[in-house]
């Protein structure tokens, strides 16, 4: 992983691919029926931003949001984050519009504290992704995994 400056802080947006189709145990939201594919999972880090990146990559850690519960699945690989440089209410305006725009939303994963009806979105393509998010929102990433 590259060396992020300390002060780095903002939304990202980390990049899974499920190798096969799979069932997984998600908390309290219980069994996901998850198609093998690329998935995109929008997150916010205002502190550590470093570290976070660094637990998700890790499959050996205390069960505790949503996303631990795939990133910790022998299944599921982490493909790549981006962060963009904005504001925490960025979250979930950066998550409606991929909930707009993917193949297809994983109701209720990692929004349950918040309005949004998921932050898990199956996608096509990290390329593209990050283009449209760039452009709507005028952030440009920066790669950090």
């Amino acid at each position: 992983m590259k060396k992020l400056p300390a002060s780095l802080k903002g939304i990202y947006i980390l990049f899974l691919r499920i190798v096969d189709d799979a069932r997984i145990r998600v908390g309290g939201l219980g069994e996901l029926e998850l198609k093998k594919g690329l998935y995109a999972y929008v997150g916010s880090a205002q502190n550590n931003l470093e570290k976070r990146i660094t637990r998700h990559r890790s499959r050996e850690k205390r069960l505790r949001w949503h996303i631990d519960y795939l990133t910790a699945d022998s299944r599921v690989r982490v493909e790549g984050a981006y962060v963009y440089e904005l504001p925490r209410e960025y979250e979930c305006k950066v998550a409606a519009f991929l909930a707009r725009t993917s193949q297809k939303v994983i109701k209720g994963f990692g929004s349950s504290d918040c309005r949004c009806p998921s932050h898990l979105f199956k996608i096509t393509s990290i390329k593209d992704t990050c283009k449209k998010i760039s452009e709507i929102f005028g952030s440009r990433p920066r790669l950090i995994l």
